[in-house]
């Protein structure tokens, strides 16, 4: 991407939006990126905001390089719902996105949440739709199929907000319950046809969700692809004829109707999903705003790279000693890992500047390595 941007970084704004400033991927982007603009003679420093938590270590960073910009976010509030925060609308702004729209519209879903008759509150409405979807237990996936090419991007988005939230090992009484809801999807309906012959003829484990679009192109820039039928036509064609075949194998779905894709429908679409998710952890008795996993495979990612720190340093003492994977975990005391050093060495054998050089011997496992 920044490779993209070659005699274009001038009058480039780069926003790191990270909430704790530790988190390695989003500090390992910054870094790449502030590395390009000094490689091409810039100030980095003039290009760079921090969307951060107040005293987070991105924020001190910011503040003492004194970056352009920093924009606070509650320190209690997850990426994943933070969407309505500035984490969500400075970018949605910085791309012409009305934001003070969005933001009406996440309030007026937030009143009608609020309601305490379920048949008035679409939130409580589709999390008991989850629940007898799922067993409520997760037996069934989600697929979500939005049908408009504005909403690519969604389903990535939920599948986020819902698997990170109700992936849970325990509940809230401590018993091992292993919930969640796995989900997936593309847009409807030219990436569909990746899936929607399984879905409709294959393994019956889950249930889809349509997002269908009322709105199509102004009159003016709409194309008759047919006489009297346009592409928006065509196109609800596709999802309420996907929507029958599927029914008519029992397989289960629901529809979400937005009048338009404006910055108010998603401001109300995400403000809808949001509350969900916290209605449906209600229902099933999990935390759905810590995230121990991904705090886990932070740790282990970090002992990886203890691990190759450990590795380097014991080839570079015996520079002329050849290693399989095995001998080199043993030396440095990780015996147990053998496997992760041998992944690790790989790695480091296929990138020239790293040190490393491997001699390649069959069966595979008994390939050494040494510095090179």
């Amino acid at each position: 991407m920044l490779a993209g941007l070659r005699g274009q970084l001038a009058k480039t704004l780069v926003v790191v939006i990270s909430k704790s400033g530790g988190t390695a991927e989003t500090r390992n982007g910054q870094l790449e990126a502030a590395a390009a603009f000094q490689a091409a003679g810039l100030d980095f420093t003039k290009h760079f905001v921090a969307v951060t938590g107040a005293g987070s270590k991105l924020d001190q960073t910011a503040l003492a390089q004194n970056w352009l910009a920093r924009f606070p976010m509650w320190d209690w509030v997850g990426g994943r719902t933070s969407e309505l925060s500035a984490v969500g609308l400075l970018p949605a702004a910085l791309q012409g996105l009305d934001i003070q729209a969005m933001l009406d519209g996440a309030a007026e879903m937030d009143v009608v949440t609020r309601h305490t008759t379920v048949g008035q509150n679409p939130a409580a409405l589709l999390a008991l739709m989850w629940f007898y979807a799922t067993d409520g237990r997760g037996a069934k996936d989600m697929v979500v199929l939005p049908y408009k090419d504005r909403l690519l991007l969604f389903s990535r988005y939920l599948q986020q907000l819902v698997m990170e939230s109700l992936g849970k090992e325990h509940d809230l009484k401590g018993n091992v319950v292993n919930q969640g809801i796995a989900v997936y999807g593309n847009k409807g309906s030219t990436d569909q046809h990746a899936y929607v012959q399984q879905l409709r003829d294959g393994v019956h484990n889950f249930f889809v969700t349509f997002i269908e679009v009322l709105k199509d192109r102004d009159a003016k820039t709409a194309l008759e692809v047919e006489p009297g039928i346009t592409a928006g036509d065509f196109l609800q064609g596709f999802y309420l004829g996907t929507r029958d075949a599927l029914s008519e194998k029992d397989r289960h779905s629901v529809t979400i109707t937005l009048p338009d894709v404006s910055p108010r429908s998603l401001g109300m679409l995400i403000a809808l999903y949001e509350r969900v998710v916290g209605l449906y952890a209600s229902l099933v008795g999990i935390n759905a705003y810590h995230q121990p996993g991904v705090e886990a495979g932070k740790k282990a990612a970090g002992g990886v790279i203890a691990l190759k720190l450990k590795l380097t340093a014991a080839l570079k003492a015996d520079p002329a000693v050849h290693y399989t994977a095995e001998q080199l975990a043993a030396q440095v005391g990780q015996p147990e890992a053998t496997e992760l050093a041998f992944k690790i060495l790989e790695h480091l054998a296929a990138n020239k500047g790293s040190g490393v050089k491997k001699r390649a011997k069959s069966p595979w496992f008994k390939s050494t390595y040494r510095a090179a």
